[in-house]
């Protein structure tokens, strides 16, 4: 018993019966690509040593001045993912099959031996109509798929490499926590600089291999889920 007791204090020590009565966790920036990205960034913006002096002029080409380009372009830049998604797709389709055959063979008469066979054959049964078949077959089927996906999000991300053809890969990850629920999204994918727009945003149809994912986890999504139990069992069961 003892055995026992220890072994289930073992155990939820690494469960989610350790997270009974608490808030779900941040996700910890620290070790991610936007955490590296963040503090080994080159700072392309510093002063070239052996560029020309503007220190007397009123015109200056960094990012800093009023009429830069404040676009995100180097690695630890961030910028904003503009998230729209209002998709409908509706999709019917009906099939049908029918077939019907009929066969009959004979041997009414080939040098008497038919009739020399019929003899010794069962009352009724005779040569001339020796095998005779017949088949029916008929399919149908339907099926049909309606789906409508509406999200409206804005979230920043931060260039965590910049390509050698100069296209930018981006990750960005948002958590907020209200209660003991939170809500997480995360967008990752590769941009071109050029559709980045003036404001330092860019569109989600403008991210090339853009895997976005909103979701939630705590108390109500674990309610939502079947339990561990039932989900082996599904997979295990064959009916």
């Amino acid at each position: 018993m003892r055995a026992f007791l220890g072994l289930a204090i073992a155990l939820a020590g690494c469960s989610p019966l350790a997270q009974v009565g608490k808030a779900p966790d941040f996700s910890p920036l620290e070790g991610s690509y936007q955490h590296h990205a963040m503090y080994s960034n080159t700072f392309a913006d510093q002063a070239d040593p052996n560029a020309p002096s503007d220190a007397s002029s009123l015109w200056t080409a960094s990012r800093a001045s009023l009429l830069g380009d404040r676009r995100a372009g180097n690695r630890g830049d961030i910028l904003t993912v503009v998230i729209e998604i209002d998709d409908s797709a509706e999709i019917s389709n009906s099939s049908g099959r029918s077939r019907t055959g009929s066969q009959s063979a004979g041997v009414p008469q080939l040098l008497g031996i038919p009739q020399r066979i019929d003899r010794v054959l069962p009352d009724g049964a005779s040569m001339a109509e020796a095998v005779q078949t017949n088949s029916s077959s008929t399919f149908e089927g339907e099926g049909s798929v309606s789906r409508n996906e509406k999200l409206t999000l804005r979230v920043a991300a931060t260039v965590v490499e910049k390509l050698p053809n100069g296209v930018l890969r981006i990750e960005g990850q948002q958590e907020v926590r209200v209660n003991f629920e939170l809500r997480e999204l995360i967008v990752t994918g590769y941009v071109r600089p050029a559709d980045i727009s003036r404001s330092n945003e860019v569109t989600y149809d403008k991210i090339a291999g853009a895997r976005i994912a909103y979701g939630g986890r705590g108390q109500i999504t674990d309610v939502q889920q079947p339990r561990y139990g039932q989900q082996i069992t599904d997979i295990l069961l064959p009916f």
